[in-house]
């Protein structure tokens, strides 16, 4: 608990048996009071391991469901479970647990209801390996988002995020992509919706067994990114409704 709040980690995991356990044993267990898994179809004993490691909210799917789809399952679980502040940890180690303390002051302190963790403010991004396109293309995206949703973040492609309850009741994540855009639809929802956010600059480290999209998909993602910025614009200006911007609450 923070002043009274429930802390609820979750951990969106597929294929994450090599790096799940380090990644576990440093989560802050005096402030965190409940973890998450969801194994998403995962070939490698992830779930079985997230089990012995004492892990008491496994979540399996039978199918991959895909990067949002594991999201959607984790989020409505934490909020059934009375999660005051959720933050999601990539089980891939590839961003540190160490942050949480701050993550859970930031928002236990009514200071800000989201905050991400940054691997473009201070030099974490190219010092822990990030590959120099990915690096430029972070850039060019951060930088022409910005410019459409009417915001200013450092970037929004870290998978290191953490909300207050009042912010997932309020937009409708459901209604996202299954796949690597909901990220970006999720920010969107939340910048529409009016909610402000934070930032605290994040080391990351890139290694083999930390997951990665290959080119093709980064593509594929990078073109879902405008997409989701230039309906976020449409529907600011009157020029589209779209589902995802419906408020819930």
């Amino acid at each position: 608990m923070y002043k009274d709040k429930k802390v609820i980690v979750v951990l969106p995991a597929y294929n994450a048996a090599e790096t799940l356990e380090i990644t576990y044993n440093e989560i802050p267990f005096d402030l965190v009071d409940e973890v998450i898994l969801c194994d998403d179809a995962s070939k490698d004993g992830t779930a079985e391991l997230g089990r012995k490691l004492g892990i008491k909210h496994v979540i399996v799917h039978e199918n991959n469901k895909g990067y949002g789809g594991n999201q959607k399952s984790l989020y409505n679980k934490a909020l059934e479970l009375g999660g005051d502040i959720v933050i999601m940890l990539h089980p891939d180690y590839q961003y540190t647990p160490k942050l949480i303390p701050s993550m859970i002051n930031i928002i236990g302190e009514d200071l800000y209801p989201v905050v991400l963790g940054s691997r473009i403010l201070g030099k974490g991004a190219l010092k822990g390996g990030m590959p120099i396109y990915k690096y430029i293309a972070n850039r060019f995206l951060t930088f022409t988002q910005n410019l459409l949703v009417g915001y200013k973040l450092s970037e929004y492609h870290t998978g290191y995020r953490s909300f207050s309850r009042e912010v997932l009741e309020t937009i409708n994540f459901n209604a996202n992509d299954d796949d690597f855009v909901f990220d970006n639809e999720m920010l969107s929802q939340i910048i529409y919706a009016g909610f402000d956010i934070g930032e605290v600059t994040c080391p990351t480290k890139y290694f083999e067994e930390a997951s990665s999209i290959n080119l093709t998909r980064s593509t594929k993602y990078g073109l879902g990114v405008l997409a989701v910025s230039v309906k976020h614009l449409l529907n600011k200006i009157g020029i589209l409704k779209t589902a995802i911007y419906k408020r819930l609450k």
